[in-house]
């Protein structure tokens, strides 16, 4: 193992910061055209609950206490895009909620439609359990995110970026 010099340019952060432009460029064009999904796109975004900025309902925060995956496919609505956020429309167990995202808490991005994927370097909790995504609503809800498709070949790039101790 060689010992590499600490780097003063922080690429990781740089590279994250580009790839969650990406999720906002996307997101950015499904709301220009009017918030419907071209073909069989749809997404599947996970973040982190309690990241700054994050605003969903106190029920949904304390069901998802960590981490929500979100699915915008059939049934969501008033999708937004700013520079550093989007806020959207989503039903949860049949409940009209209103989520605003920074995207700086994404964790991952997926549109298995085209098999294509982000996922982001996140801070990790200590003990942190495994969670369920939350169900939207959506009747892809009992499959789950396709977020594990890494090691089939498809398209999900993972930036992990090991920080010394």
């Amino acid at each position: 193992m060689s010992d590499a010099p600490d780097s003063l340019i922080p690429y990781d952060e740089i590279v994250q910061e580009a790839l969650r432009a990406v999720v906002g460029r996307v997101l950015g064009q499904v709301a220009a055209g009017g918030g419907m999904l071209p073909g069989t796109h749809h997404f599947y975004i996970t973040f982190k609950t309690g990241a700054p900025g994050v605003d969903i309902p106190q029920r949904l925060r304390e069901r998802f206490p960590d981490e929500m995956t979100i699915v915008l496919q059939n049934k969501f609505w008033d999708l937004k895009v700013e520079d550093d956020r989007f806020s959207v429309g989503l039903s949860f167990n049949q409940i009209p909620s209103t989520l605003l995202v920074p995207f700086s808490a994404i964790t991952a991005f997926v549109d298995p439609a085209v098999d294509f994927g982000l996922q982001f370097q996140a801070v990790v909790d200590d003990e942190a359990e495994p969670l369920d995504p939350a169900e939207n609503d959506s009747p892809e809800q009992a499959d789950g995110p396709a977020v594990e498709k890494a090691d089939d070949g498809s398209n999900v790039v993972t930036v992990d970026f090991g920080k010394k101790k």
